[in-house]
């Protein structure tokens, strides 16, 4: 049996190992990095264009990130800090243009306002609210507002065309949100990394199982999966970013803080359509309000896409369930799964979580026809036969250990390490992607905590990230000079 021995081994060969990759080798280019991905590709997962929204999640649009209150205020601190999570991707695909690690920005990202639109009065009275406290804020400065039928007209053509004259609607804007293909910027970094000396890709690869050393580096069986060959690879650091992958590799891995985790899986589909007289007249991210007991990943949406340099329209997505945890993945996942220790949080989670079962089982059970109806709420002369069902990528949820519900359901990400920093874990979903490079950032602060204390990865990383250590919102002259910076080199500029 070959061993290979490396500084750190990078578990799926998605966005955020490809992000955690080019972080380190900006870094140190002297490192020595090694990627396994079990698919014979990278990026055909998760990240890849068709299996996620493509939102660039700046918290613009999205409205489950805007809770109401129980004294009826607007909550925000969510979206502020995915906002500002967003504003730190923008400003390192920035760097990377520069430098060269994209054909061109519009390769993997495009200019497509993002666009909330609701109807009827207690929504219009919510949109209202959401818009008078986001916009006296620093981040959303300069997000429009209307409930003008005409207004609205001109910013979002196929939802207004055909509905009723009479219904009380309300919109909001703002004119440089993005849509991102993570698929794109995944094979891009990929890539990139592939050119320089010390990294090397395996696909076709999975990993079989885990070892601690004495040295308390991580020894890692890995399998080929077309011919059965096994190696082993020993490395100082290892990131299991699989997407729904990671939960079977962290328990393997059987450190003690991972214990208690389980997964609840979620599946999606789309409505697509590449007729060019109905695509050309759509050019935006529409958001509205998710159906009472829906899961935050299923809020209804019409969306611009442009994928591979491809153009179309997405509208979803519509909930499922399966017991797979990757698209390409066993139906045995989730049973597999289930240990002694995650067995009540499970149990409780799904004990009390009744309502989002019988919600996705009603989704399991629409019809295309029933789809096209839901499609029509937001585009009301949506014709059948313009539109195609699309399977979308495979969502985990994150059930975990509570001491007073005893489990709990999480619909956002969460990274889960070693004591040592020596493996680290990501688990979840949304807003995931858009947040990608805080939260690699966040993993070389704990994990490589000295490295990150030396003046020269400090003034690397400000080079990469110009706004890092800094809070945007606390100094308005750095924001408006980021801002300027990435909206110009990524041609997200309004005209």
């Amino acid at each position: 049996m070959a061993v290979k021995s490396v500084d750190v081994l990078l578990v799926g060969g998605g966005v955020m190992s490809a992000t955690l990759g080019v972080l380190l080798k900006q870094l140190e280019p002297s490192i020595n990095i090694l990627m396994i991905e079990r698919n014979e590709k990278v990026g055909l997962e998760s990240s890849d264009g068709w299996n996620n929204a493509g939102t660039g999640h700046a918290a613009y649009c999205e409205l489950n990130y805007t809770p109401e209150r129980p004294d009826g205020s607007i909550d925000m601190d969510k979206a502020v800090s995915i906002n500002s999570a967003f504003e730190i991707s923008l400003q390192f695909w920035s760097y990377l243009v520069n430098k060269g690690f994209f054909p061109d920005p519009q390769h993997f990202i495009n200019r497509t306002p993002h666009q909330s639109f609701v109807w009827g009065e207690d929504n219009v009275e919510f949109l209202r609210k959401r818009h008078a406290a986001m916009s006296q804020h620093p981040l959303f400065a300069g997000m429009e507002y209307s409930e003008d039928p005409a207004v609205l007209a001109s910013w979002m053509p196929l939802i207004m065309d055909g509905r009723d004259p009479g219904e009380k609607v309300a919109g909001t804007r703002v004119l440089h949100g993005a849509d991102v293909d993570f698929g794109s910027i995944t094979r891009d970094l990929i890539y990139n990394l592939a050119k320089q000396p010390g990294f090397e890709l395996l696909v076709s690869h999975e990993v079989k199982g885990f070892k601690r050393l004495d040295d308390q580096s991580w020894s890692v069986t890995i399998r080929e999966t077309i011919q059965g060959k096994v190696d082993r690879v020993q490395s100082k650091f290892v990131f299991l970013g699989a997407g729904g992958g990671s939960l079977p590799l962290l328990q393997a891995a059987g450190i003690e803080e991972g214990v208690g985790y389980g997964g609840f899986p979620v599946s999606g589909q789309w409505l697509v359509c590449k007729k060019p007289e109905v695509v050309e007249r759509h050019s935006a991210k529409v958001y509205g309000k998710a159906p009472l007991g829906a899961p935050p990943m299923s809020v209804p949406h019409l969306d611009t896409r442009v994928i591979d340099g491809e153009k179309a329209l997405l509208f979803g997505p519509f909930a499922g369930f399966t017991t797979k945890f990757l698209k390409q993945g066993s139906f045995l996942d989730l049973i597999k799964s289930i240990r002694f220790n995650n067995l009540v949080p499970m149990m409780r989670v799904g004990i009390r979580h009744t309502d989002l079962t019988r919600y996705l089982i009603s989704e399991v059970m629409l019809s295309t026809e029933d789809r096209i109806e839901c499609l029509r709420s937001y585009y009301p002369q949506a014709q059948l036969d313009d539109w195609q069902l699309a399977i979308a990528g495979q969502r985990v949820q994150i059930i975990k250990k509570d001491k007073k519900l005893g489990g709990k359901l999480e619909f956002g990400t969460e990274v889960i390490r070693s004591a040592d920093g020596s493996l680290v874990a990501l688990l979840g979903a949304s807003p995931g992607a858009s947040t990608a490079v805080e939260t690699m950032i966040g993993i070389l602060e704990t994990s490589f905590a000295k490295e990150m204390a030396s003046e020269a990865w400090l003034e690397k990383l400000r080079d990469m990230v110009p706004s890092y250590g800094q809070v945007l919102v606390d100094d308005l002259e750095l924001l408006k000079r980021v801002r300027d910076y990435t909206l110009t080199t990524l041609k997200l500029t309004p005209p």
